[in-house]
Order: C-alpha cells, then structure tokens, then sequence
C-alpha cells in the first residue's frame, strides 16, 4: 500500500514539540496532567516539548493517541521529528471495500434521505432520497464540489426553507465550532466566518420552533410541497480506521421525526 504524505505535513518545517505543546494546550490539559496520563514525567516532557529531548516514535504515537491528534496531523507530528508517515491517505474511489459499504449504507437508509461527507462537509455522495428536499435550490450551490453547511445555511440554499432556522444555525455552527476545537483545520475556519456572515433569511425573524424546544435532540424542519418534514440527524463514522481518508469519512443519516414525515417519505418513487 502505498503512503500519500498530506501536502501540508510534507512541508513542515515546526518542531514536534511545538506541535505538540499546541496539541496540549488545544485540549486544555496542563503539561503535569498530561505528564500523568501518558505515564511519564512532567520534566521529561517539557524536555519533548522544548526540543530538548526527541520523542521516538512509539512515544510520539501514545501522546498523540491521548490527545487525539486526527490521523492526517499524525503523519505531521511524525515528518516533524523526523520519522515516515504512518498513515496512508487514498481517494476513496481506490478503497472498494469502504465504498461498497458506505454505499450499502446510504441504500439501505432509503426512503429517509442519508449523505457522505469529508472532514470539509464536501457531499461526496447521496442517496435518492436527498435530491427531492434540494428542488428550487440556486444551482450554483449545487455545482461540485458541493458543501453541505455551505447548502444548508445560504439565503439561496435551504435557508429560507428551515422552518427553525435559527435553531438548526445554531446546532450546525456549534458543531462546526467543536470540530475547528478538535482538528484546528484552516479551511473549517474559514468556512466558520463565511457561514456566520449569512444572513438570517426574513422568514426566520422573530421565530420560535415551539415543537423542537423540549426535543432531546434538535430536528431539522423543512418546508416542502408535501409539508413541513421534520427529521431527526445521527452521525456515523468508520471505526478505528487507519486511512486519513477514512478517518475523515461521515455518513449523516436523517430519521423522519414524526407520523406524517414518515408518510411523506414512504411515497418517494422507486
């Protein structure tokens, strides 16, 4: 199997115990915590950190493991001090076994609408269950690559069409929030400032979502020609992967919230 380096980790040029400090400090664990956790001295790793002693590469993968580095910075922790990656990264397209089983997932979730996506919210596939909800959306917003929060949250997107929009637009930019906390992605920032900018769409001014405010869970609720949908969302991931790629891989899977979603849905054609 062969090792894709990330381009951004190829190049780095920071030492390890920078990135590891920062990793540290992300998670909001003081160096003696963290001493004690991964089972050796506060001093010797303030020495790591300071670039006074050289993790090796056992060391290097139980402290990341700990403060759960995503895999991609993984391979950036170990090119910093100096070893190969460890993690491979290959389209998904080149992995059958992951594609036929994300496939038969998004299949078997049919009529309730389910999509994949990367670490960026880049739709990478669909069910047919979606398409129908993203009738009259601009077409531009549905050009590839297509961004799911980037679709969900533009005025011209399903925007207007969130019955609870302020709700949902809360929940979605909190998650986006916990994931910049987790990985510290540069695009994910960005993509945080473009989508807090939008507009609130007039539709949504003032409004309350009276069903969805004692919910254990917040529901999306969509206007449609066959009524308001509500639906319920859960995340799936692939377990212990050790493909960067995989790794970054969602199923986001929509469960219909009520009788009348269920009705609805069940009428989608064959």
């Amino acid at each position: 199997m062969d090792t894709a380096i990330p381009r951004h980790s190829a190049t780095t040029t920071r030492p390890v115990g920078e990135l590891l400090r920062e990793w540290r400090q992300r998670r909001r664990l003081s160096q003696l915590d963290f001493a004690v956790e991964a089972q050796i001295s506060s001093k010797h790793l303030s020495f790591i950190e300071t670039g006074r002693a050289r993790p090796s590469r056992e060391m290097l993968l139980k402290l990341a493991e700990l403060l759960e580095v995503p895999l991609r910075e993984r391979n950036t922790l170990l090119i910093a001090a100096g070893f190969a990656p460890m993690f491979s990264e290959r389209k998904l397209d080149e992995m059958q076994a992951a594609r036929d089983a994300m496939d038969m997932v998004l299949k078997g979730h049919e009529p309730y609408p389910a999509l994949a996506i990367d670490r960026h919210w880049t739709m990478l596939a669909a069910n047919r269950a979606v398409a129908p909800l993203l009738a009259d959306i601009d077409a531009t917003l549905l050009e590839p690559p297509v961004n799911v929060l980037r679709l969900s949250m533009h005025p011209n997107g399903l925007a207007p069409r969130i019955v609870n929009f302020v709700q949902w637009r809360a929940h979605l930019l909190t998650r986006l929030r916990r994931q910049i906390a987790m990985t510290a992605d540069t695009v994910l920032i960005e993509l945080l400032e473009e989508l807090s900018g939008y507009p609130v769409p007039h539709t949504a001014t003032g409004e309350t979502d009276r069903e969805g405010s004692n919910a254990f869970v917040v529901p999306l609720r969509l206007a449609t020609p066959a009524g308001v949908l509500s639906f319920i969302g859960t995340t799936t991931v692939f377990g212990t992967p050790t493909d960067v790629t995989l790794s970054e891989l969602a199923l986001e899977s929509f469960f219909p919230a009520d009788a009348a979603t269920a009705a609805a849905l069940s009428q989608l054609p064959p």
